[in-house]
């Protein structure tokens, strides 16, 4: 069973793509929803998607399709409606060319830089990083700059942007974001230890760094990676 806004969003895609043969922009969904980000146009594709009645094209950032639609949204259009195998045909037939493709981008907030090495503080700020948002699953996210060395061996770089999936609680052996003592935070592996917590880094020249469990809170669980080429 689909929510109210996930029917609004299925119904608003169909109408798009009978009038333009293109589906909508994260924008225009933002919009004819009114939500307040597109995190949560997001969040409502891919639960359209793992249900099974929209499809992300591969290789378009702007293209999706319809697989199949509600019930209920069949039988409550305006106009008599066919059966809903030749709703969902027409929809594909509408197109009169391919769509350009375009980049669907989520604003996602910047929180400064994160320790590749030895703690140093997150910086909180009031920035955002513009983020293709296929990079992204559901949930909300952060973007945090590293800082150092010490995880180059997991591919994370002096310089990247990790995106951070917002997370309280992690599985051992996952990088995530540590907070220690509510002041210094750190991007590590996790590993559980009894009463004791070890933030392990992937680089042979920096020791394990052992708190009491009580001192480190996971504040997310690394999502992805952007890097920029000089």
């Amino acid at each position: 069973m689909l929510t109210a806004k996930q029917h609004e969003l299925i119904r608003f895609i169909q109408e798009k793509l009978e009038e333009t043969g293109i589906s909508p922009s994260f924008e225009e969904m933002k919009e004819a929803l009114d939500l307040k980000s597109k995190s949560g146009v997001h969040r409502l594709i891919s639960a359209l998607e793992e249900r099974g009645f929209i499809r992300r094209l591969p290789n378009r950032a702007r293209a999706l399709e319809i697989i199949k639609l509600p019930e209920d949204s069949v039988s409550s259009a305006s106009k008599p409606a066919p059966a809903a195998n030749d709703t969902v045909v027409a929809a594909h037939a509408a197109k009169p060319t391919a769509p350009e493709p375009a980049n669907d981008i989520i604003d996602v907030p910047l929180h400064g830089r994160i320790a590749a090495g030895a703690p140093i503080e997150a910086i909180e700020g009031q920035s955002s990083m513009p983020v293709p948002a296929a990079l992204l699953g559901p949930g909300d996210h952060y973007a945090l700059e590293v800082s150092g060395d010490s995880m180059i061996e997991a591919g994370i770089f002096d310089g990247d942007f990790a995106l951070v999936k917002r997370a309280e609680t992690a599985r051992d052996g996952e990088i995530v974001v540590a907070l220690v003592d509510n002041e210094e935070a750190t991007l590590k592996y996790l590993r559980k230890d009894g009463p004791m917590v070890r933030l392990d880094p992937a680089n042979g020249a920096y020791e394990p760094q052992v708190y009491e469990a009580g001192r480190v809170k996971v504040q997310g669980k690394l999502a992805g990676l952007l890097r920029r080429y000089h």
